[in-house]
This record gives C-alpha cells, structure tokens and sequence, in this order.
C-alpha cells in the first residue's frame, strides 16, 4: 500500500455518473476543494452496460413550443444543471427514448466543459474513518484519499439477487445474452417485474417458444402510481402477449427453489391467486431481472453506513447525511432512499435537484454560506403572485413533486424571504424556518392518485379549474401549508388544470392570496417574536 498521506481536501466524491459529475461542477463552481473518484475509465461506467438493451426509459422531448430553458427542463430527463445553456442532452439526440451511448457522450462532455477534477480507473475498495472525523478512502492502487467529508454516488451498483435455493445457477440480467436468436424455440422465466424484466421480455417475444415473467407482487404501471421507476409503457408489449393469450404469461406468486439439471432447470413455484398451490415447472433458461442495491462492502466496521428497505439503501437524513456516521453523504440514485417509489429521487430529472439542494446544504452545514434567498412583500397579493410565478415555471417542483419545495419565511414588520427549492423535510428542521412562520410551496398528486383511473375523463372533468374541489384533486397540482415551529396550520390546493397553468385570476390567485391573509392573521407565537 502507497503510505504516502495528502492535504485532505473539503469532499471526496466516489463516483463519476451523473450525480457526481453534477455535485462536482457545483462544489468547484462554490470554490471548495473536491476530488472525484471514478472506477472506470470515463464517466457514467454504469451506462456502458445498463439498460442492457440500450434503450433509456427517461424522456427526451425535444419540441415544447417554448424557448423557455427552466420549462424545457421539465420535458428533458437526462440534462444536468449547468451555467452553460448550450449544455444540454436535447443537443445529443432527438428520440423520444434515446440510446444510453448518446448519455455517455453527454457526460463526457459535461466533465470536460467544466474541467472537472476527476480520477479515473480510481475504484474505492476501502473506506475508513478515524476518530477526528477524517475520511480516507484507499483505491485499487494502494492510494489513499483524504477529506473531511465523504459523498458517495455510486448509484445502486450490486445486483439485488433474492434468497432463494439455486439462484445463483440462472443468469443474470447483468450478463444474460440480449440476442434474442439464442433463446429460440426455449421456455423462459425471468424473474422479476419492473422495467428491467420486462424488457428482457419484450426482446424475447419473437424467438422465445413460452416467456413467464414472475415476481411476488402484481405489476404496477407508471402511468397509475406516476413513480416512473414502475412499468413504463414503453417495455410493456409483453403484456399484450400474456393478455391475448400467446403463450406467454405473468406469475403473481413466489419461486421456492430453482434447481438446474441436465434437460434445463425445474422451478418451485407458489402461486398468490391460487391459494399458495405449489407447482413445479420446466424451463430452458432462468433470467434474474430484480434490480440493484448499494454496494456498502468498501466500509470499514466503524463507518459502515445502516442500511434499510432491505439492505438496498443507506438510511439518510432530511439531510442526505447517514443517519449513523457523520459527514458521509449520498448524491443521485441513492438519495432516493428519502422518497423511495413516490417520486423522482432515483432519477437524473429528480436528483439534478436533489444534488443542487444537498450542495446548498453543505454551504450552510460547512461553509457558513446561508440558503440563497429572495426578498419579497409580505402581502397577501405579492406573496400569491411569488408562488403563482414561480409554480407555472418551476422545473424542480415538477420533477421532485412532494419532496423538494419552495420556502416562504415571514415575520411581523419584515420582508418575506422567499428561498427555492428546499427538501420539504429539511425545511422542518433547518436554521431556516427556527422560530418563524413558513409556507411551503410543493406541486402534488392527490394521496389517493394511484387508485384514480388515469384514463376516465369524468373524474378528471369534475376538478379542471374547480376551487371547491381542488383539495380532492388528483392530478397534479400546487399544494401551499403554513407551519409555526414544525406544526402545521392550514393547507391550501391550487385547483388542478389540463395544461398545468395554474394563473387564472379567479380561480388561482384571488383564492391564494385570500389563503394568505387568513393565515397571517392567526396570532402568532411568542417564540422568535
């Protein structure tokens, strides 16, 4: 091992995909000292072999009929934040679903345009941290690497392979062959739900004699829970073949065990809607399509992250802190332990923001640097037309909808400040919001939107542009709360619109600023007063 110990510096990044490659052009654009570490030899190494099939599932609209960049941002799921408004993925290609080799080239680029300090074929194989809080991370050379504070954004990087007997003798999502010539005429189960699954699926209809695709739980469309880690459209012909009866099938249900012999594999299978019946079943080929979890191996006892949702994540704070070592961060996919299939943290058009956010934090946590902030009149009117404004625009709150928010602090006899795009949950428990009033500003699905039948135009018809209905709104939509010192004292729905403008003078503003001239005429606490 190479003993030779460096100036620590403020942050080590281990990771150079996109959630690096974006926290690292925000810590060098803050002037703080940061290196990234990268196991391969270019950025995004994940995306050299994932989606397998090449096709990403994150949009990539490129006409909107608006050359507004902040409203674009919302039709553009791969670009990272930038100073450079040329900067943009829409420059890489114009498919709707583009090829993952366009994203590398993006990224590439990105890291280049911004000379960002990067250490490539630098793989983190041991993480420690000493008892003055310095993290050093040694690499596969022998290198250490010292900082006081430890971002990892390594996305979900092992595969999440379940417990089951004889598991490890069927291929691998990671590794299974994508030809599909070399599944012909073979009885198939691929094991899993999700978009992973059923891809592979989707590439097997024609040359595959029988495709089961099974899992313990039902399948769940995007389109429904508008969590778009769930089944896209885009991967779900397969289903049409199952419906349709064409050999092929979805299993809801549980595999026991998975035992390979000469003539194929013989499958234990316990099926939900057949109460538990056990079969066993032939198959050619067994496929585990089940997903990613983070790789936590590198950790030293003393500094292993505790980890939740079945050792899949790290368990973070409102902070995107460990919740049990200090000054260990997480950026991109692994923040969305925070927001875990309810909105858009897993995503590069969901933790863009999130990375921004988590970047502010460490200014003020770190750098005695306060949350930017605006000042504004406290009026009803002037504070309705801030969030009016900043509703019909906002790229963050459309992307991170529920989880990041904006933040309205007001005081008797004082301006407003008015700070964009807060984690909703870090509001609550920041320097921010200490002793005052504070309205947060989010955009929100209704809480029963997964049960609401996305395609019946009379639900929908009964809350376009309704005030007396918005708060049973479904659809997407701005929701403003008023807290004092953590508590919450009112709620105000925007009422839901078809073409998410939120700006009628009756319908929107006069209802919002009645909102808030009711609610800052409620006696306010003596705390802070």
């Amino acid at each position: 091992m190479n003993s030779m110990r460096n100036e620590p510096l403020d942050y080590l990044v281990v990771g150079g995909g996109p959630a690096g490659l974006q926290l690292g052009q925000l810590l060098q654009a803050a002037g703080h000292g940061y290196r990234i570490l990268e196991g391969g030899q270019a950025p995004g190494t994940f995306f050299r072999t994932f989606p397998r099939h090449r096709k990403l599932i994150s949009i990539n609209k490129v006409y909107n009929g608006t050359d507004d960049p902040e409203l674009n941002l919302r039709m553009d799921w791969n670009s990272l934040l930038s100073p450079d408004p040329e900067l943009l993925f829409t420059r890489y290609s114009k498919r709707y679903f583009p090829h993952a080799d366009d994203l590398l080239r993006y990224l590439a680029d990105y890291a280049e345009a911004f000379k960002l300090d990067i250490a490539y074929d630098t793989r983190a194989e041991r993480i420690r941290r000493g008892t003055d809080g310095m993290f050093t991370v040694t690499d596969r050379h022998g290198q250490e690497h010292l900082a006081r504070r430890l971002v990892m954004a390594t996305g979900l990087s092992r595969p999440n392979t379940p417990d089951i007997p004889g598991i490890e003798t069927a291929e691998d999502y990671s590794v299974v062959s994508v030809d599909p010539e070399d599944f012909t005429d073979q009885r198939v189960l691929i094991l899993g739900k999700g978009n992973s699954a059923l891809e592979t699926a989707d590439n097997l209809v024609e040359t595959a004699a029988v495709i089961h695709v099974a899992g313990p739980h039902s399948v769940r469309m995007a389109w429904n829970s508008h969590y778009v880690g769930h089944l896209r459209a885009v991967n779900n012909n397969f289903l049409d073949t199952y419906q349709l009866k064409s050999l092929n099938a979805l299993l809801d249900g549980h595999v026991l065990s998975i035992e390979k012999d000469q003539d194929g594999y013989r499958v234990r299978f316990s099926f939900s809607r057949a109460d538990e019946v056990v079969k066993e079943l032939r198959y050619d080929r067994v496929v585990v399509c089940t997903g990613f979890r983070f790789d936590a191996s590198a950790f030293a006892p003393e500094c292993r992250p505790e980890l939740v949702i079945n050792d899949r994540f790290a368990a973070l704070s409102p902070a995107y802190e460990s919740v049990n070592v200090p000054g260990l961060y997480f950026a991109g996919t692994l923040m969305q332990q925070r927001d875990f299939k309810k909105s858009t943290g897993g995503f590069i058009h969901g933790f863009r923001y999130a990375v921004r956010a988590l970047s502010r934090i460490l200014d003020e946590r770190h750098h005695d640097r306060p949350w930017p902030h605006q000042p504004l009149d406290a009026s009803p009117a002037a504070l309705a037309d801030a969030v009016v404004a900043r509703v019909n625009r906002s790229s963050a709150l459309w992307q991170q909808f529920a989880v990041i928010g904006d933040l309205i602090v007001t005081a008797p006899g004082q301006p407003a400040r008015y700070h964009e795009e807060v984690p909703v949950a870090y509001a609550h428990e920041s320097r921010l919001t200490e002793d005052c009033d504070y309205f947060t500003v989010t955009l929100e699905y209704g809480p029963d939107h997964d049960k609401v039948d996305p395609f019946d135009i009379t639900v929908r018809r009964t809350a376009q542009n309704s005030v007396d209905d918005a708060f049973d709104a479904a659809y997407l939509h701005p929701v403003i709360r008023h807290f004092r010192a953590g508590e919450l004292l009112g709620t105000h729905h925007l009422a839901e619109n078809l073409e998410n403008e939120w700006d009628h003078p009756e319908v929107h503003r006069a209802p919002l600023a009645e909102f808030f001239a009711r609610e800052q005429a409620r006696r306010p606490s003596h705390a802070g007063r």
